[in-house]
């Protein structure tokens, strides 16, 4: 395995970049998760790694060789790199045994079936080798294109939105499993998503993207306890956001106070985690709505005609009058 990495990249459509200026690296048989909404430049990422598409600038490195850059390009199937695409792309004339099989042609032929046959049983899905992808499950598909994609052993691979259009329990098992094939086997990953809860827990490394730009690379805790903006802050969950005034060393907001850095008079944006509002006996915020969300409430709480979102225990009672606390952990202020 190696690691890959993105140096000053750009690459521009119809004269506007899909990306500009991105730096990065997955590490050594560990999962980088590429975090953003549509239109943040993730895909663009992998296509450029993978060799369908050439940067317009800036240079891309597998290990420490150098396989693109703007006037020289390797050619893909030079690369050894697996790719798992968001339809799975299985060959429909192919069965799941042929499909694995396909990038083994450099094996004699009783070899190649034995490495496919090998990797559908890592995969559970031995007793579907002679099935056709229109004999399978969405589940069983992705599990055929994981096994296809790392049985030539590549020296990374890449995962464009593996687990969208799956039900959530399907998802998370698909996705647990997944990971645990690709700890196994130390495989570097490159894994798109837009769902903060796919990347928290995939991810060994977290990349944020938003409009071409990478707006912060840090692990899940540290991307999620320190984000380096306000937009780094929403890409992992959503958030209560106040706009305000930097004064004495705080920003004041209709539910507490959070400690600030900025100079005096600075606007600044509040940003508040739903975990870290937390609520107790009083009367200086209403209750105004509650949804059950597991083992707690979802509660929206009204305070000088701002509405914020709150976890609280579960419970909570429509109306209700309470006081807030609001946790450091949780709670950021920005530049406005």
């Amino acid at each position: 395995m190696s690691s890959v990495t993105l140096r000053n990249v750009r690459r521009a459509y119809n004269g506007a970049w899909a990306l500009d200026d991105v730096s990065l690296t997955a590490p050594e048989g560990k999962v980088l998760a590429l975090l953003g909404p549509s239109g943040s430049g993730k895909s663009t990422i992998l296509r450029l790694i993978a060799g369908l598409e050439s940067p317009d600038s800036g240079e891309i490195l597998i290990g420490n060789e150098t396989v693109s850059t703007p006037g020289r390009a390797m050619p893909t199937e030079q690369r050894r790199v697996g790719m798992v695409f968001q339809d799975y792309s299985l060959f429909p004339h192919l069965t799941a045994g042929a499909n694995v099989a396909f990038g083994l042609d450099k094996l004699a032929r009783a070899d190649r079936d034995e490495q496919a046959l090998r990797w559908l049983d890592r995969m559970g899905l031995k007793h579907r080798a002679g099935a056709y992808p229109h004999e399978l499950s969405g589940g069983e598909q992705q599990r055929v294109a994981l096994a296809r994609a790392l049985a030539p052993k590549p020296r990374a691979v890449l995962l464009d939105e593996p687990f969208s259009g799956l039900d959530p329990v399907l998802r998370a098992e698909l996705r647990d499993a997944t990971l645990a094939t690709l700890a196994e086997t130390q495989t570097t990953t490159l894994f798109v998503t837009h769902d903060a809860e796919d990347a928290l827990q995939a991810a060994d490394q977290l990349a944020i993207l938003k409009a071409g730009k990478l707006l912060q690379s840090a692990t899940p805790r540290e991307a999620y306890d320190a984000p380096a903006s306000l937009d780094a802050a929403a890409a992992l969950g959503p958030i209560n956001v106040f706009e305000g005034v930097s004064e004495g060393g705080v920003v004041r907001t209709p539910f507490g106070e959070i400690a600030s850095s900025l100079p005096n008079g600075s606007r600044a944006y509040a940003a508040v985690r739903a975990e870290a509002v937390h609520l107790k006996p009083g009367s200086a915020a209403r209750v105004v709505d509650v949804r059950p969300h597991g083992a707690h409430d979802l509660v929206r709480l009204e305070a000088q005609g701002v509405v914020w979102r709150a976890l609280a225990p579960a419970r909570t009672a429509l109306g209700e009058r309470v006081d807030v606390a609001l946790h450091a952990a949780g709670s950021f202020v920005f530049s406005a």
